[in-house]
């Protein structure tokens, strides 16, 4: 009874916890995102974010993360965490980004639900992009589900 009521309580605070975006993508915080994507054992997209000013921030919110097909895929087969850059970092943010020797940069992760960076067939991560083509990451996303539901 105490693992159901742990449970139902963990989930209800994911559940509460997640940011809704005028884009459709539901952002999580770092925390409340490794937790879900624990319990519901799926990868997450971690993307430390500037927004407006920054290029690559602004080209991937215009033609990813604005693009409901994309947010739809973002949302139903990851758990998508975003950091804001902005603002001060958690020591979990800071620890994560200093992980990738980020610098402070914008930085797209990958991860695991063990919070592992999860490499195309060919072994390639995609960790700092300066632009990213819609297609290109629907691919890239279709490719990360396929070879994540095969581990």
């Amino acid at each position: 009874m105490k693992k159901v009521l742990l449970l139902a309580t963990v989930f209800l605070f994911v559940a509460c916890s997640y940011s809704y975006s005028a884009d459709g993508v539901q952002w999580f915080s770092l925390k409340d995102g490794f937790a879900k994507a624990k319990l519901e054992k799926k990868p997450s997209i971690v993307d430390f974010f500037y927004g407006k000013g920054c290029p690559r921030c602004e080209k991937l919110q215009k033609y990813v993360y604005d693009d409901t097909t994309i947010a739809k895929k973002i949302n139903d087969d990851f758990v998508p965490i975003r950091i804001d850059l902005t603002k001060p970092l958690t020591s979990e943010e800071d620890a994560l980004g200093k992980k990738f020797d980020y610098k402070m940069d914008c930085l797209l992760l990958f991860l695991d639900y063990n919070g592992d960076v999860i490499s195309d067939s060919k072994g390639k991560r995609l960790c700092f992009v300066d632009n990213v083509e819609p297609e290109w990451f629907v691919s890239y996303l279709d490719m990360i589900k396929k070879n994540y539901e095969h581990k």
